[in-house]
């Protein structure tokens, strides 16, 4: 059979072949290294930030298979770069004509199958982040008031953190924490009737209040915080219960929250597409250049042209067998004719 897309290749042509994949390479070997960067910082964040979302949201699978797919890009780039610089001497390229083979495997199969699935990962993930934070947040919340409960000791902590870090408050708006118990019993009055009165008002015995965390106040507001009877219209004269983004935080942390952590994945996506498209020229370079050199049988610099494929013979025939130039079979010499017997 023939080989699959064949391209012929001279001299000056694979001079520019191999000079265009230095480059490429180089590229490669960035953008994986940038694939690490973006993945790294998400993978911190989401050390930080996991705590606010559900255990079962799958959302941290997305940078630690980029994570993988970013370091075997690089190794790719830094690969094809000495592969390609090697071949423009007939006197390197030797020791390099084994690790092509290898190379283009490891790419192929383990870069590109990665970079695909952390591609699919980056485009359907980031839509769990919604639930996982509705589910998460919202714990987080009611764990607010256990600061001496063994495992919840840090929640209050990392609640009033985020709420001053990312300017939001509560999990949709500020009037969440008006339906859970954020204070904790040990704070508590219990000879004051205000208090006795809430918790018997309410079916689980929680004490609600119409007041938020301090961590809920907008520092840049020029009065001091009001952070109780914010339902109350009489409570305070000279503040408009309508308008509470003038003293609280607008914004729930839910929004905030999401829209981070989806910008974050958004940008990791681009760079995995990136190095995706690059890997996939880089690869088919390196293999257009690898047969057309093997077709040479070792001297590189020949002037004569060679050619170039993808396979050798069809698709049947193996990756790592590339490194055998596709060659016509010898033809078979027919058998030579007995002499005639002579009559006698």
């Amino acid at each position: 059979m023939a080989p699959v897309l064949p391209l012929v290749l001279p001299l000056q042509s694979r001079i520019r072949l191999a000079q265009g994949l230095w480059l490429l390479s180089w590229l490669l070997a960035l953008a994986g290294g940038l694939t690490l960067l973006c993945s790294s910082h998400l993978l911190v964040q989401l050390q930080y930030l996991g705590t606010f979302l559900a255990p079962s949201c799958p959302f941290s699978a997305l940078p630690q298979v980029a994570l993988v797919a970013g370091a075997v890009a690089l190794g790719t780039g830094l690969g094809g770069a000495g592969a390609s610089r090697a071949s423009l001497d007939a006197a390197r390229y030797p020791p390099w004509r084994g690790v092509l083979g290898p190379l283009l495997a490891a790419g192929t199969v383990g870069g590109g199958g990665l970079l695909v699935f952390a591609l699919g990962l980056a485009l359907g993930l980031p839509m769990s982040l919604v639930e996982g934070l509705e589910e998460g947040l919202g714990t987080a919340l009611t764990r607010y008031k256990d600061t001496e409960v063994p495992g919840h000791c840090h929640a209050k902590l990392l609640m009033d953190e985020l709420q001053l870090r990312h300017h939001c408050c509560g999990r949709h708006g500020y009037k969440d924490w008006f339906g859970v118990q954020w204070v904790s019993n040990r704070y508590l009055d219990p000879s004051d009737q205000d208090v006795v009165d809430r918790i018997q008002s309410n079916v689980e015995g929680l004490y609600l209040t119409d007041g938020v965390p301090f961590s809920c106040c907008n520092p840049h507001f020029p009065r001091p915080c009001l952070q109780s009877q914010l339902s109350d219209p009489y409570a305070h004269p000279l503040f408009d219960p309508q308008q509470p983004n003038l003293n609280l935080w607008a914004q729930g942390c839910h929004q905030v929250l999401l829209g981070h952590l989806q910008s974050l994945a958004s940008t990791l996506g681009s760079m995995l597409a990136v190095t995706f498209l690059l890997q996939a020229l880089v690869l088919l370079g390196l293999r257009y250049l690898q047969t057309a050199l093997e077709g040479l049988r070792g001297v590189i610099d020949a002037e004569e042209e060679t050619q170039g494929y993808l396979f050798p013979g069809g698709l049947k025939t193996a990756w790592l067998q590339g490194g055998v130039a596709h060659r016509a079979a010898p033809e078979k010499t027919p058998p030579e004719e007995a002499p005639p017997k002579e009559l006698g």
